[in-house]
């Protein structure tokens, strides 16, 4: 696990590199999709973070139309993201939006919180970041991604990340602009698919830049409450002048109640069920 080389950030915590070991688990091919959350708000009339606030961070450059009306504050650091009043699940780019016509989109506007409520219908739990990083290493050990050292090997996209100058124009060279089908791309070796780019996935620790040196060597997790949760896999509005995240080693994080139009998840059982991956 982890990383020492020069593109890792040392203040998320991305090292040392070390050996870990785990228990079999199972983890599901892709990230948890618009119509399989569909089934779960259905059948529980659940209410997401997004929903009880009123409101979720979209990203500038995809709010839909008549929006930002009466928009007036941003986050100061990141002036990309807005604070748009209705935006949550389905719809995602705020009213006027839906994802009906993107059922096997990644659902995203979904907090840790929405996460570990979705799990517990679904008889699964978050992966841990080690049962993550496991997975989308896809049995290619120290590879700076889950397909290899290269990030475009033979001038291929094997990911959804932004293209051109952030956060002003992205030419969607990868053939999307925002999220892309939970499918997209080739899988990596275990046959999952997409844990680069795309959406951030939560996991089950709470986040620590010590994690590397505090946490065990077998089925680390870490237990020690912080104010924030472990998220891996970067997303689609990541690029190598500010966000290069979409490394297998590398490590982000939120608060639990937190959503965006860039954060979703994937699921994991214990065991094994015909192999590293499931489909559902």
């Amino acid at each position: 696990m982890g990383a020492s080389g020069r593109e890792r950030f040392p203040l998320d915590g991305e090292g040392p590199q070390r050996k870990v070991g785990l228990s079999e688990f199972s983890i599901s091919c892709y990230a948890v999709t618009n119509a399989q959350f569909a089934d779960f708000v259905r059948d529980t009339g659940y209410l997401t973070d997004a929903e009880r606030f009123g409101w979720s961070f979209v990203f500038d450059g995809l709010i839909a139309a008549g929006a930002l009306e009466g928009i007036e504050t941003r986050a100061a650091e990141t002036p990309w993201w807005v604070p748009v009043p209705r935006a949550y699940w389905a719809q995602p780019e705020g009213p006027h939006s839906s994802v009906l016509e993107r059922p096997h989109h990644p659902v995203v506007h979904v907090s840790w919180n929405d996460a570990s409520a979705y799990c517990r219908w679904a008889h699964a739990r978050l992966p841990t970041e080690a049962e993550w990083e496991c997975a989308a290493r896809g049995g290619l050990g120290g590879a700076l991604y889950p397909w290899g050292n290269e990030l475009m090997p033979d001038g291929e996209h094997r990911c959804n990340i932004w293209q051109g100058s952030f956060p002003d124009r992205n030419t969607a060279d990868d053939g999307y602009a925002g999220t892309a089908p939970v499918d997209a791309y080739p899988s990596n070796g275990y046959g999952i698919y997409n844990m680069a780019g795309n959406v951030w996935e939560w996991c089950q620790d709470f986040f620590s830049p010590a994690y590397h040196r505090t946490t065990a060597a077998k089925d680390p997790l870490q237990t020690q409450p912080s104010a924030a949760r472990s998220m891996r896999g970067g997303s689609f509005l990541c690029h190598d002048s500010y966000c290069n995240r979409y490394r297998v080693a590398a490590r982000s994080s939120n608060t639990p109640d937190s959503s965006s139009s860039n954060i979703g998840f994937r699921v994991v059982r214990d065991g094994t069920r015909g192999g590293q991956a499931f489909m559902d």
